[in-house]
Formats: structure tokens, C-alpha cells, sequence
């Protein structure tokens, strides 16, 4: 056996040794290296059911519209696998690629935190929280001896809870990894220190999100999947069960992340906020809370302390955009649905992909779709 070869298999033994021994969360961090759309297949789940689904109707000039060559480029070029645009309730175009179809599953990412907030919404509404004004010690008893239970439900849907999570992707070894891994969400989320006042300025950590999903399930009773199956996924007559992905077995939902749905059902999330918190006739979030929700938590200054946050609020974004503030919900690798008012309109875009040119708070395909959209409704 040569020196080399000898090398190698030393390297080889070692690399499978350290396997044995790492962490379970880095180990699957590193066979899987990173998210996809798909990873629903490789977690456990939780079952979102449908009762009553209605699909919607398509227009009259439903996918007439001839998307030109550039824009078709610009979707393709960035992996694009669902392209939906419904005007006035009906559905004017939809697209998919790379045998993705109307049926087909997608990992929501991050814009399973606006379903979030809805959900802190509703049980406002119901009484379940008293008011997003409420201690979060009052809820968690991770956080009730100490300071941290003094940060308000207000600090974590805006983001501005003064916690230490590290919002690190690319890491293996980041506490975002950690949770989206890993067996051990709750520990992992309740394990954050304050490193400063909160209700100051924006910092964007998946790590609130998560904190919010638990104060839901102490104030209801129920699991966040449930209680969302209860009062918005049936409600919004889906048409498809959706899964929510989990820790381990019959652990904790993956609450700052791990929605999965098709495009036709993810829109019904953008027609509730153009809806004003009614699916037909009925008011499943109020029109006050989506109100706020939707619109820029002006009062707490940017992650940077240079200016007024103008981009985010209750787990929603807001893009400035020709005289108009759409809020959208935004997920990792370009998952977005985005509810334009002005035109009664509702755009999701699912893809593996973002544009990798960023200016400020965005990568520039985000208002590119909008662009997209706004060519194809009457």
C-alpha cells in the first residue's frame, strides 16, 4: 500500500469516527449540507388537514398571457418551479417547471413566519393572549424567573427582542442548523440570553418566531399545527393537506420555518391579508391586527440604528414599491406571496433559487416578480 493510499485511509477512518461522535444535528447538516424545498422528505411531519376545499376559479383569460423572453429567462435562471398571479379571486396565470405541478409540495421557509403571526392574531382575538403587550414570561417558564420574561409578544413578532440568536445559514454550527436539524427545538430556542434592551431596533432572528409558535400552544392548548388546521387551514377551504415539519416524532413544529403547501393553497395566505382577515364573509383574523401586521414598525430603528425600520412588521415585510407598501411573506431560496391592494392581487413565486444581487433588505428579485405580475392582470 502506497503512502498515500495509507493517507487516505487514515483520513477516511477519522472523517467516519468524527461521524459517529458529532453532533446529530451536524451529522445531517452535513449529508444534507443544505435546505432545499424538499426537505418535508426527509423530517417528520405533522398533517395540516382540509375539510370543505374549495379550489379557485380560473379567469376567462386564464394563461393567455405570453410571458416574454426575458422574463421567462429571468424565472428559469433562478430555478423557478411555481409562478401563480390571481387577480380578483380567480387565478389569470400559473406556471411550474422542473416537474413541479398544482399539487406539488414546497418548504414555505421563513414565510411560515407571517402564518405565524396570524395565528398570535386569531388568538388574540379569542382571548387565548390578552394582548401583544403581554410578558413573555407569562407564557414560557424557560423565561419567567429571569429579565428575558419581560420581553413583550410585541419584541418577537417585530423582531426586536434584544435575544442573542445568530441568524447564520451558512454555518454547520450555527444555532439556526441547530434548530433546523436537530431534536432538540425547545431547548434550543428557550437557550438565548438578552445582550440588549428590547423594543429598540430590528434584528431578525428565526429564534423569536419559535418562541411565538410555544406561547400559542400554552395559551390554546393545542399544537400550532392544529390550532392552524383549526382556525385558518380549513377555514380557507385548502384544497390539499399540508405538512408541517417537525423536530423529531411526535416533537415540536418547526415554527420559524417548515410549512409545506403547493402554490394554489399559499395564495389563499396573500387573499386573507387583501381580505382583511375574511375568507367569505367571515372575519377569521381581525381587520386590525392584519392592519398592523402589514404594515412597517416604524417606531424601532433598523438592525444598522441609521433610520426608522421601513420594511417590517408583525413577521410580515413590506416593499416599497411605485407608491405602494406591499406586505409579503418571504421565505428562504425566493419563497414569496406577495398581497398588492392597489390591484387586487395576489402573486406566489416558489423556487430553489434567489437572485444573488442584493440592495438593502432585498435581493433584486423580489421586486422583479412584482414587475413580472404586474405585466400579466388586466
Amino acid at each position: 500500500m502506497s503512502k498515500l493510499v495509507k493517507i487516505l485511509v487514515i483520513i477516511l477512518i477519522l472523517a467516519g469516527a468524527w461521524m459517529l461522535i458529532a453532533p446529530n444535528y451536524l451529522r445531517t447538516s452535513l449529508i444534507y449540507w443544505y435546505a432545499n424545498i424538499d426537505d418535508y422528505t426527509i423530517f417528520e411531519n405533522k398533517e395540516v388537514s382540509v375539510e370543505n376545499g374549495e379550489d379557485w376559479q380560473e379567469d376567462s383569460e386564464y394563461n393567455e398571457y405570453i410571458l416574454d423572453s426575458a422574463d421567462r429567462n429571468y424565472l428559469e435562471d433562478n430555478e423557478t418551479v411555481a409562478f401563480l398571479v390571481i387577480q380578483n379571486g380567480t387565478v389569470i396565470y400559473e406556471e411550474y417547471w422542473d416537474d413541479y405541478g398544482t399539487e406539488s409540495l414546497s418548504n414555505l421557509f421563513s414565510a411560515t413566519k407571517s402564518i405565524v403571526s396570524l395565528l398570535i392574531g386569531i388568538a388574540i382575538d379569542q382571548g387565548k393572549i390578552n394582548s401583544i403587550n403581554d410578558p413573555i414570561g407569562k407564557y414560557l417558564k424557560e423565561f419567567s424567573k429571569d429579565e428575558r420574561g419581560n420581553i413583550t409578544i410585541k419584541n418577537l413578532l417585530t423582531m426586536s427582542s434584544g435575544l442573542d440568536w445568530d441568524e447564520a445559514y451558512s454555518s454547520p454550527t450555527s444555532i439556526t442548523t441547530k434548530a433546523y436539524y436537530g431534536k432538540k427545538l425547545r431547548e434550543v430556542s428557550t437557550n438565548q440570553h438578552l445582550v440588549e434592551k428590547p423594543g429598540v431596533r430590528f434584528r431578525y432572528q428565526s429564534g423569536n418566531t419559535q418562541l411565538l409558535s410555544f406561547i400559542i400552544e400554552e395559551a390554546t392548548g393545542e399544537t400550532i399545527a392544529k390550532y392552524a388546521e383549526r382556525m385558518l387551514w380549513k377555514p380557507m377551504q385548502a384544497t390539499q393537506p399540508a405538512l408541517w415539519s417537525l423536530d423529531k416524532k411526535e416533537g415540536d413544529e418547526k415554527a420559524f420555518c417548515c410549512f409545506n403547501t403547493n402554490a394554489r393553497d399559499a395564495a389563499r395566505f396573500g387573499q386573507l391579508v387583501l381580505n382583511k382577515g375574511k375568507w367569505n364573509g367571515v372575519q377569521l383574523v381581525s381587520e386590525e391586527y392584519i392592519t398592523e401586521a402589514t404594515k412597517a414598525a416604524s417606531y424601532l430603528l433598523n438592525e444598522e440604528k441609521t433610520e426608522p425600520l421601513n420594511f417590517y412588521g408583525f413577521q410580515y415585510w413590506i416593499l416599497p414599491y411605485s407608491r405602494m407598501n406591499i406586505p409579503y411573506m418571504r421565505g428562504h431560496l425566493g419563497q414569496y406571496i406577495y398581497s398588492i391592494a392597489e390591484k387586487n392581487t395576489v402573486v406566489v413565486r416558489l423556487g430553489k433559487q434567489k437572485d444573488k444581487i442584493k440592495q438593502g433588505q432585498i435581493t433584486l428579485d423580489i421586486p422583479k416578480y412584482v414587475d413580472i405580475a404586474l405585466k400579466i392582470i388586466k
